[in-house]
């Protein structure tokens, strides 16, 4: 083979397997009903019928509800207070962000699970406030908006307050002494300059609440509420098993993301908002004065019920000996982390196994991350814009679309090898879904590096192998473990894809702590919760300290 073919091959070769292959199974078994069968009859019946069932309105229906609700709410959440960071100088402010940081990589189902074991009835909050019943609220529609808020609106207040804190108040000041009001000024010239930062991120927050499994099959599930993703899972766990139909609400699941990513695209594009006075922007920061303790109130109260409850719900039970002891001294113990460490037990497997997979992840995702952002950005080799796409296409798939379309790729009986029914099938799962994140990271990077490095060593008779290992890797190393360790923290946890293709007999601390609700060891699974949370968070933050060196 042509050493200038190799790199893009392999590349290739990877995108390929992990990307088109799972996505073209799912597209061709919504199409032809049949293909488990290798029969090519009746295409696009499942459509219809899938389309005419009774419940199909209503499953997009709640979806959509969900989406808007969340992101409404994040949006009375995250603007303000992204507002108030960014524009005034606030008390701790670096803390305030590492706090706020903490919801979002919560694990969204260890979330639900926590605020289920917190305001149920008897719960810990009723323990404490014997008045307060909040167990009816839970478990609504409003309900599961409300926990789906807590753990996205993270992505507004950081995107709001990043967007106002760079475009600063000196145009503001000078609508102020043009004789506008404080609100005036704050809202046709301040807010316009942060929109494109706003209308990302709240349809980013759309597109993760339709995506997400966790809560509508923690609490969803004891309400009869029922989403696309929980809709999707019922037709493949419940018999008969319902692959086409899977496929179809797939591909519809699929379509609302990409519309909201288009939306998104639609809005920047027509809505960028720019300064054109030539001057840099005055970025310091205005005083709170009198505002002072009102803003720290609002700060803390979002903080206590974001991050306080959540965590103390999960530690509580994680500590506790028995659910009916309540919050006591005499109902502490340590058993249940005894019991992970356990060697007879399925803890400590399941521990492992998520470490060697996740790692496999980091290593896998970020090689060919690495390789196809060079290709694309330094190379723009014929065919970039098809390994960008595919590259990239992944941010759109929701985990339950990557789930099915692996189960419909592998299991065939024509493949000589498949790693269906395998470790491997979790392994292709996760380095799917996470692929974007090394590609976005590296690519920045190579773009503030440019071509002029790679065009110098190739003069000088280097190879491409030669200039990618000894110039371009050690430059965005950096950027590169960042995105490897945030990628080894998602695939950690990773819930959806693990409950779908986790073989017999091996399981993930996702499943662990999932199967441990379902059998009612709640103090196990929390304590599991607790050690993937402590490891998920550290190497997240060690991930987001290294990329704002890189910066």
């Amino acid at each position: 083979m042509n050493k200038n073919a190799f790199l893009p091959g392999v590349t290739g070769l990877a995108l390929l397997l992990l990307v088109a292959v799972p996505v073209s199974f799912v597209v061709l078994q919504a199409i032809f009903p049949h293909l488990d069968t290798s029969n090519y009859s009746a295409p696009f019946t499942a459509f219809s019928r899938v389309f005419t069932e009774p419940q199909m309105l209503a499953l997009v229906a709640t979806t959509l509800k969900v989406g808007l609700g969340v992101a409404l709410c994040s949006a009375l959440i995250g603007v303000p207070l992204g507002a108030l960071r960014g524009l005034f100088r606030l008390p701790g402010a670096a803390l305030w962000d590492v706090l706020f940081l903490v919801p979002f990589l919560l694990p969204p189902y260890i979330a639900a699970l926590s605020w289920m074991l917190a305001l149920q009835t008897n719960g810990y909050v009723q323990q404490l406030l014997p008045w307060l019943h909040l167990n009816a609220f839970l478990f609504s529609l409003p309900g599961m908006i409300a926990v789906m808020t807590l753990n996205i609106f993270p992505v507004v207040y950081f995107a709001v307050s990043r967007s106002m804190a760079a475009s600063g108040s000196r145009l503001a000041d000078v609508a102020r002494i043009h004789g506008a009001g404080a609100v005036q000024a704050f809202i046709r010239i301040t807010l316009p300059m942060a929109l494109p930062a706003m209308a990302s991120s709240l349809l980013l927050a759309f597109t993760l609440s339709i995506e997400e499994y966790g809560v509508p099959g923690a609490l969803g599930s004891r309400s009869g509420i029922l989403m696309l993703t929980t809709g999707i899972e019922q037709r493949l766990a419940d018999w008969p098993i319902d692959l086409p139909g899977a496929a179809v609400l797939s591909l519809v699941l699929v379509a609302m993301a990409l519309c909201a990513y288009s939306v998104q695209r639609a809005v920047l594009a027509g809505k960028n908002v720019e300064s054109l006075t030539g001057k840099p922007a005055d970025v310091t920061p205005k005083p709170l004065s009198g505002w002072t303790f009102p803003v720290l109130a609002l700060f803390s109260l979002v903080a206590l019920i974001a991050v306080a409850l959540p965590l103390a719900s999960m530690l509580a039970t994680a500590f506790s000996g028995t659910l009916s002891g309540g919050l006591a001294f005499s109902n502490l113990t340590l058993r249940h982390f005894a019991a992970l460490f356990d060697v007879h037990g399925d803890a400590l497997s399941a521990l492992s196994t998520s470490l060697s997979l996740a790692s496999a992840t980091a290593l896998i995702a970020g090689a060919t991350g690495f390789l196809a952002s060079w290709l694309v950005v330094v190379r723009k080799i014929r065919g970039a814009a098809m390994i960008d796409g595919l590259s990239l296409l992944p941010a759109a798939l929701p985990g339950i679309v990557v789930g099915v379309g692996l189960i419909l790729a592998w299991n065939r009986s024509f493949w000589p090898v498949t790693p269906y029914n395998t470790w491997g099938i979790l392994l292709l799962a996760y380095c799917c879904l996470l692929l974007p994140y090394p590609v976005r990271y590296v690519s920045a990077a190579l773009k503030q590096i440019g071509g002029n490095l790679d065009a110098a060593a190739r003069v000088h008779g280097a190879s491409a192998a030669q200039t990618l290992r000894l110039i371009l890797l050690p430059l965005v190393l950096p950027s590169l473990l960042a995105s490897m360790m945030m990628v080894f923290a998602v695939a950690s946890r990773e819930l959806v894809t693990s409950l779908l293709l986790s073989p017999a007999g091996v399981q993930t601390v996702s499943v662990f702590v999932w199967r441990q609700f379902e059998q009612g060891s709640v103090g196990d699974g929390m304590a599991m919760a607790s050690v993937a949370v402590l490891l998920s968070l550290t190497l997240m933050l060690a991930a987001f300290r290294l990329s704002q060196r890189q910066a």
